[in-house]
């Protein structure tokens, strides 16, 4: 980062000298030095602002493979309870597949002792495809009785076993997949996490200082525009009583610092009351680590968050960032209501719980705790989309 020093007014003089030109030259040195001194030691080493660009996106990078991981490891969840449920269905078939093929080599047994003229019953226990039990049914009209129902019982369940093992066979042959993508993430995560450490390490404590500086310098940004977008929903909600006073009509406020405009209605008192319920559960949770992957009680991620807390009101929300941002109605930000949910970047991999006055409670990155915001903190331009879920 270029130094913010003041140069000196050119013209200094050198030995009582008025030398224009060797102050010039002497201030550009000056100027080369305080450019590297950012990189020392090593003219490779990146700036302070690119260190600061480099880690930013290795944390946005890892949210994003944390939200994938989220994913595979909800449809590794799901996938492997429809493996157990099938597995547990092909067992209690195949007990009754068994106990229908005692059965059958009852007759076969009886046949053989007998010398009986009936179709040999034995064929019907080695059918192997259900082309076999389709062949095998054809001989059935030449029998009858409890030997004709024993068959059909067998085949019937044989046919079902077979069906059955076949959708085990590939609901784990998707949960291998599924495992092999929650493994890939874990490990996208792990490096993106274990590279922005490494870039941070690096840093001596005066550049640390300075990057702490620029943090501070962010945040009194995203806490002017915060406050202006609290200006401006005041403003609006003060027009929409006017107008409502002026029609003979009433106002219905939401909470303070969060409308509607004149045109646009606030959200319906059954909205603002399951708010309050998410909100005070988010704001007990500040302080909490955050943990890439966690849904709580002791940590949480940013969608495991926002999950939490809606649950504490009664509504069900999906897992991920993903798909959350698809879970209620998209509102524009000069309308955001507390409850609201703000999205972040183009890949939608962040998530905050909107409270007013263009605040937020979000679990942030890792090494970061759940705390208040601005929904600025990262510029304007983050701001993906406010969805109200309820």
């Amino acid at each position: 980062m270029a130094s913010h020093r003041k140069s000196r007014t050119p013209g200094t003089r050198v030995a009582g000298i008025r030398t224009p030109a060797l102050a010039t030259a002497a201030l550009t040195s000056v100027a080369l030095l305080s450019q590297t001194a950012d990189a020392a030691p090593g003219d490779d080493r990146p700036s302070l602002e690119e260190v600061e660009k480099k880690v930013g996106d290795l944390y946005r990078q890892a949210e994003s493979a944390t939200e994938k991981y989220n994913a595979a490891k909800e449809k590794t969840t799901k996938q492997r309870k429809r493996v157990d449920t099938l597995l547990d269905d092909v067992a209690q078939r195949t007990q009754k597949l068994n106990e229908a093929r005692a059965e059958l080599g009852s007759y076969a047994a009886a046949q053989y002792r007998t010398g009986a003229g009936m179709p040999d019953t034995a064929t019907f226990l080695l059918a192997e495809t259900p082309q076999d039990v389709f062949d095998q049914r054809q001989v059935l009209d030449r029998m009858t009785g409890r030997q004709k129902a024993a068959v059909d019982d067998y085949v019937t369940q044989q046919t079902e076993t077979m069906k059955k093992r076949q959708e085990a066979t590939e609901s784990l042959r998707t949960l291998t997949e599924t495992q092999g993508d929650l493994k890939t993430a874990k490990a996208t995560v792990q490096k993106k996490l274990a590279d922005a450490r490494e870039l941070l390490s690096k840093l001596t404590a005066e550049e640390k200082a300075r990057l702490a500086a620029i943090e501070k310098r962010k945040q009194e940004e995203a806490a002017r525009k915060a406050a202006e977008l609290a200006r401006q929903q005041a403003a609006q909600e003060q027009a929409r009583e006017e107008a409502a006073q002026q029609s003979g009509g009433t106002s219905e406020s939401s909470g303070s610092g969060s409308t509607g405009s004149v045109d646009t209605p606030p959200a319906d008192s059954s909205y603002a009351a399951k708010a309050e319920k998410a909100l005070a559960f988010a704001r007990a949770q500040i302080g909490k680590p955050y943990v890439w992957g966690a849904t709580g009680p002791g940590s949480y991620d940013c969608s495991g968050l926002t999950q939490a807390a809606w649950k504490a009101a009664g509504v069900s929300l999906p897992r991920t960032t993903y798909d959350q941002v698809n879970a209620g109605t998209t509102v524009p930000v000069s309308q955001a209501q507390p409850g609201d949910l703000v999205f972040f970047y183009d890949d939608v991999t962040h998530v905050g719980i909107y409270i007013g006055n263009g605040m937020m409670i979000h679990a942030p990155k890792p090494g970061t705790y759940v705390r208040e915001e601005s929904i600025y903190y990262d510029g304007d331009s983050a701001i993906h989309s406010i969805v109200r879920p309820a």
